[in-house]
């Protein structure tokens, strides 16, 4: 899948370091049940608020595509309890750490392998909490009913649906200028209020980029289908149902940590980098390189408004 349907998960929750990784990267990867992308950072009107019901978004998340029963929610708010206090104490100073970097970055000129090495620190993130968050995910793939799978087959063709409305329905114009209207969101968070010649700038990497939507709603389908059949497999290997208190046995947790990991975006410094990240880094970096000194500026008080706020998250319980 793509990043993108992530997004009509949460609706308006806007998500910084991610905002900005797809900015580098182009249409990132997401991984599937929303482990990475509602904590790697969550935000709403503010930072702070926003991680702070991350709890709530992330058990909505999972509870609209499982519709989970009484045991399986108390289990999994536990779960989410633990993953969210190791993530604050031990991944949002880290966060906090890079985000200082890029202000330093962003008051010079870059070029795309710098562009690709940040993209690719934050796939980094992104798959430790995969081996961290592995575990509540194949606890919760073991106690699926029949109708909670069914379920999640029709939330899957409901997702697979708006990518559809969103990439593929209209003219080749209207969904550039979709594309272009979501593009040019992202980039005016950072920069702010971008001149016509970057707009044009934008326009046109946007019809050079070797994005194919048919090619990506097909990848989604495929692992969709992985997923269903994983679930069955599982199911079908685990003899009883696990009790609450029980430990996922080892093989469950591997075979989902493996199915997480094989929908994580790619790495963009690798010499097996798909064109689209390659390009991705490129325009970020081209639009980068002709922003003014006030744009510059404006970019360093967003990474230090998310700075702060992390650092801030860091001391609260």
């Amino acid at each position: 899948s793509t990043g993108n349907d992530m997004n009509t998960s949460l609706g308006a929750i806007r998500r910084p370091m991610l905002r900005l990784a797809r900015i580098i990267t182009g249409r990132l990867r997401a991984i599937g049940l929303a482990l990475g992308t509602a904590l790697l950072l969550a935000g709403c009107s503010t930072l702070q608020l926003g991680y702070n019901q991350a709890h709530t978004l992330l058990y909505w998340w999972i509870d609209g595509y499982a519709d989970l029963g009484d045991m399986q929610s108390a289990r999994l708010r536990q779960d989410i309890d633990g993953l969210l206090a190791w993530h604050r104490q031990q991944e949002l100073p880290a966060y906090a750490q890079r985000l200082r970097q890029w202000r330093t970055l962003a008051a010079q000129d870059l070029t795309a392998e710098q562009v690709c090495r940040e993209a690719d620190a934050l796939r980094t993130a992104t798959s430790r909490l995969m081996e961290r968050g592995h575990e509540p995910l194949a606890r919760l793939v073991l106690t699926l009913t029949p109708a909670q799978r069914d379920h999640l087959q029709r939330h899957q063709t409901k997702s697979n649906e708006g990518f559809e409305k969103d990439f593929l329905r209209g003219s080749a114009s209207a969904r550039l200028e979709r594309r272009l209207e979501r593009t040019l969101d992202r980039y005016e968070t950072l920069y702010g209020r971008l001149t016509d010649a970057q707009v044009a700038l934008v326009r046109q990497s946007l019809q050079a980029s070797p994005f194919d939507p048919a090619r990506t709603l097909a990848q989604r389908r495929e692992r969709q289908a992985e997923m269903l059949a994983l679930i069955g497999q599982l199911q079908a290997g685990q003899p009883r149902p696990l009790a609450a208190s029980e430990p996922v046995p080892r093989a469950a947790g591997q075979a989902v940590l493996g199915w997480l990991q094989r929908g994580l975006f790619p790495s963009p410094t690798g010499s097996d980098a798909p064109a689209w990240v390659r390009h991705g880094c490129e325009g970020f970096a081209q639009l980068h390189n002709s922003t003014s000194p006030q744009q510059r500026r404006h970019a360093q008080d967003v990474l230090q408004g998310y700075e702060d706020d992390l650092r801030a998250l860091t001391t609260q319980h």
